[in-house]
């Protein structure tokens, strides 16, 4: 089998935790074909570091287009049969990307593969809920809620991810979880239950903190993957639960910011699919 492996690290002004990620990459037991860090238009020494300490590594720039851009656009140039993600700010452990492959070895029809993580906010190790708990198999019920994988966690074929046009450019954030939505749709996916990576967060420059209300380009991916058709009966029914859960939620928290145009606007959409889930109706948005 081309266990091949293309590492797609996508960054913007992260020019301090950037070496971190970076030398996890390079100490990894399974060393991959390739490195490509994408340089989403940082103005800081992103591009010294990389030239100075890093000259293995394929370094791209692009115009600030987002994360989804930076990644489509190293795995667009990129050659390994296999496409790892790690963001900028996360680390991998040594025997990662082995573990994972000795997994994808034993299922040869394996299309994506993740991981356990911890994760460090502030600096202290913190303990996921219950509803962040990782696993495998045919999990996109459990992807409905929230991101269900890590970028930073996945192994997935080229193949796949070409198959479905990568990740979706429009969304500014929750972009994994439409992708992992739209391919947990379709396939099951490998687990390897214990941590390989570290996952850190509490920094001012987490998409998280950028946007408020998330679940705004979640109810996005939702419409989006229930409008193509893919999803057999049981899933539309989850993914229409979900979506209306998630609708009436944002509407509520758009009455309290005074955006009454917004309220109504998600009020529309639950009102729609909770007709659709009471009449029984699989299709369309």
């Amino acid at each position: 089998m081309n266990n091949s492996i293309s590492v797609i690290i996508p960054t913007f002004n992260r020019a301090r935790a950037l070496p971190r990620a970076l030398n996890s990459v390079l100490s990894q037991t399974l060393p991959p074909a390739e490195v490509i860090v994408v340089d989403d238009g940082s103005t800081d020494d992103t591009a010294a570091l990389l030239g100075s300490e890093f000259p293995s590594v394929r370094y791209l720039q692009q115009p600030n287009r987002g994360v989804s851009a930076a990644r489509n656009l190293g795995v667009a140039v990129s050659r390994g049969h296999w496409l790892a993600f790690l963001d900028s700010d996360d680390e991998w452990f040594p025997e990662k990307l082995e573990r994972q492959m000795e997994l994808i070895e034993r299922h040869p029809d394996a299309q994506v593969c993740h991981s356990d993580e911890i994760w460090i906010r502030n600096g202290r190790r913190v303990n996921p809920m219950q509803k962040h708990t990782k696993r495998g198999g045919h999990i996109f019920e459990n992807c409905l809620p929230l991101c269900a994988m890590s970028p930073s966690s996945v192994v997935l074929r080229r193949e796949l991810f070409e198959g479905l046009n990568g990740f979706d450019e429009t969304l500014p954030a929750c972009e994994d979880y439409d992708l992992w939505l739209r391919i947990c749709s379709r396939y099951p996916v490998l687990y390897v239950d214990v941590p390989l990576l570290r996952k850190y967060g509490g920094h001012d420059d987490q998409l998280s903190r950028q946007y408020w209300g998330m679940d705004r380009f979640r109810v996005a991916a939702l419409q989006k993957i229930l409008g193509t058709g893919i999803l057999d009966e049981s899933q539309q029914q989850a993914a229409r639960r979900t979506l209306v859960a998630k609708c009436r939620v944002l509407s509520i928290g758009a009455l309290k910011r005074g955006r009454r145009d917004r309220a109504e606007y998600y009020g529309r959409i639950a009102a729609i699919h909770s007709e659709q889930l009471a009449g029984g109706s699989g299709r369309g948005t």
